[in-house]
This record gives structure tokens, C-alpha cells and sequence, in this order.
């Protein structure tokens, strides 16, 4: 038994060191002061978003880029309480969503881009805020590379409690393994709230045909038919000012249901190395949870605990410390998440595979 744990481990530690080495392979975009040349159109599904989207729509009216380079398509998915659009500079559009799949979000992005007038699409969410000069890096990176499909970080805003802290080395060791993969060229994840892709890229990809049974994955699924199509046209912004903000979930319960829906897609993974992490982590969850079971009868000792939860521990933390040191977030509440995540990733796993959950006030089916 004991053996067998270790495999698991060594596998893992493998596959983190991997990622470790990708990051460190990751160079950040040089910003050369050219003029802003690409045209966006910004694409913002919201529902019930009444308080968190004027605080967006505030930050993309101080871009530090041309005002006609750029447009705002706010789609509203069947919203209780009507958003009024406040007084802006910006060229806004509100639009509703067209449903026709059992994914609210690509159906709303899917009818925001029959309408987009520019050549680049950007979907970012309704809790969000960017930075001043998130477009002119973005414009200057494609300008530089000539991607047709660009992913940059997210990072959760500062909040106290370990509900937060919890939250944000989860959300870093996500962050750190989409850099990492695509350090090491294997990438499969990336964020739909900072993501940029051209529009006609995403018509000869047919879209989200194909996985739009499922409600989310507007982002995951449609990286990984880029990447069967056309890997080399799809890249990874790594500069501060790329990075967009958003916000952790107030409650526990929020936290699950989020988790569920994000582990709901990792079963339909194209990538074999992004099957295999998602696979490998899972276990060692597992394994990490048996081991300290099995510590307490013959079949193991405590130091053999201990040395499979240092292990882990260590290539855990280099990753996160390198993703904090990219994204400026602390770790906080580090050993505590240490022992907490398990459980927590385990039990979040197995609800996923047959479970329902409920997002933005909505049931919805495995």
C-alpha cells in the first residue's frame, strides 16, 4: 500500500516540477511604444450583476486606449433586476442572450459576436476590474507575436479570512499551472475572464459546437480546438498589466458549487497532459487523505505521513510562491489550506462526476 502511495506521489511531484519548469521558461512580454493598431469588441454576460458591473464598466472607461478601437457588448442572461447602463464615454451595447444549449454563458457570448463589429473578441466577467493599460499591452503582444488566440492571468482581489486565503492558492496553483503548461508547450487551460481571440479564429473553429451540453467551458474547450487546429496561434501574455482583477466567492457553499462546475470539464479534456494532471492531482488528493488513515495502523507510520505530506508540500509551495511573486498576492494561511484542500478537492471531484449544481441561481445537470 504504502508503495503504491508513493508512486502516486512521485508522479505528482513529476508532473508539479514539470509545471515549475514551464513557469520558469515563461518570458514576461516586452511593451515596445508602438501605436494601438487591433480593434476589440469586449464581451461581458451578466446576471444580476447590478452592484459589480458599473465598478467594471468604471475601469474600462479609464483604458488608456482609443475610445473607437474599442466597443462593450453587455449581454444580459435573463437578469431579475434590470441593469441600467450609467452615463459613459464608452460605446456600449446591451444586448440579451439568444439561449439555445444548455450553457447560458457561450449562448451569450455566441449572440454577442453576431453583433461585434471589431476583428478581436475579449470576454472578461461582470466582477471584474483591468487595469488602465490592459488593452494597449494586449495590442502591443499581438502586434509583436501575430497570435490569433491570447491568454493572460487573473488573480483574485486581497480579502481577509481563510475562506479567501483558501480560495486565492487554490485560484494561484490554477494560474501557475496554466503558465506552467504553456511554458513546456502543453497547454490546456486558461480563464474566460481574460481571454482574447480573433473572430474569425473562433468561426473556423465552429465555435462552441460540440460541448455546448455542457454549461461551462466556454473558455477550456474552445483553447483546446484552437490548440488541435493551430497550436502555435495561440499564446500566453505575461506582463502585470495584462493581469485582470476579480473577486472571490462570499460564502462556502458558493465555493463548492464554483469548484464542482470548473471540475465538471476536466472529464472532457482533450489534452493528454491535461487529462493526466487532472487525473494525477485527484489521486494524490486521495492518496494524501489514505496515508494519513493508514498512518494510524500497521500499514504505515506517521513518518511516512510526514514525508509524503513534505513532498507534496514543498513542489506545492514552489509553484504557488512563484505564481504569488508573478500576480504580487500573498500566501496566506498556507498549512492550514495544506490540510484542508484534500478533502476539500476530493470531495468537490466525486460530486462532480455525479452531482448537479446550481450556478448564478440556476440547477444545473452533470
Amino acid at each position: 500500500m504504502i508503495v503504491f502511495l508513493f508512486t502516486v506521489l512521485f508522479i505528482y511531484a513529476l508532473v508539479i516540477c514539470l509545471l515549475i519548469f514551464g513557469f520558469t521558461k515563461m518570458k514576461p512580454t516586452s511593451f515596445y511604444d508602438t501605436s494601438p493598431k487591433n480593434k476589440f469588441s469586449i464581451i461581458i454576460p451578466f446576471r444580476n450583476e447590478t452592484y459589480t458591473l458599473p465598478k467594471l464598466l468604471a475601469s474600462l472607461s479609464s483604458l488608456n486606449y482609443p475610445k473607437e478601437l474599442y466597443e462593450v457588448i453587455l449581454v444580459d442572461d435573463a437578469s431579475e433586476e434590470k441593469f441600467q447602463v450609467p452615463n459613459s464615454k464608452l460605446h456600449i451595447t446591451v444586448i440579451n442572450t439568444n439561449r439555445k444549449s444548455n450553457s447560458p454563458k457561450k449562448d451569450a457570448i455566441e449572440t454577442a459576436i453576431k453583433i461585434a463589429t471589431h476583428d478581436w473578441i475579449i470576454t472578461t466577467d461582470a466582477d471584474c476590474i483591468v487595469k488602465p493599460n490592459w488593452l494597449k499591452i494586449l495590442d502591443n503582444y499581438i502586434q509583436q507575436t501575430h497570435k490569433k488566440m491570447v491568454v493572460a492571468g487573473v488573480r483574485y482581489s486581497n480579502k481577509k479570512g481563510f475562506l479567501h486565503a483558501f480560495q486565492n492558492l487554490d485560484f494561484l496553483s490554477l494560474q501557475g499551472a496554466t503558465i506552467g503548461s504553456f511554458g513546456i508547450n502543453e497547454p490546456f487551460m486558461c480563464n474566460g475572464a481574460n481571454f482574447a481571440y480573433k473572430k474569425v479564429f473562433f468561426r473556423e473553429l465552429n465555435g462552441f459546437e460540440g460541448n455546448n451540453l455542457i454549461a461551462s467551458g466556454d473558455d477550456v474547450f474552445l483553447l483546446q480546438k484552437a490548440i488541435q487546429k493551430e497550436k502555435t496561434a495561440i499564446g500566453f501574455c505575461m506582463h502585470s498589466e495584462s493581469i485582470i482583477h476579480t473577486e472571490s466567492v462570499s460564502s462556502w457553499k458558493k465555493l463548492f458549487f464554483q469548484r464542482v462546475r470548473w471540475a465538471s470539464k476536466s472529464t472532457e479534456y482533450y489534452s493528454l497532459f491535461g487529462k493526466t494532471t487532472a487525473i494525477t492531482v485527484f489521486l494524490t488528493n486521495l492518496c494524501w487523505i489514505l496515508a494519513l488513515f493508514i498512518s494510524l495502523t500497521k500499514y504505515a507510520t506517521i513518518e511516512d505521513f510526514l514525508l509524503f505530506t513534505s513532498i507534496k508540500f514543498i513542489v506545492d509551495y514552489i509553484l504557488l510562491l512563484q505564481t504569488s511573486f508573478y500576480f504580487k498576492s500573498k500566501l496566506r494561511w498556507t498549512l492550514m489550506s495544506l490540510f484542508f484542500y484534500p478533502f476539500f478537492s476530493s470531495v468537490v471531484a466525486f460530486y462532480a462526476l455525479f452531482g448537479n449544481y446550481t450556478w448564478k441561481g440556476r440547477k444545473f445537470k452533470k
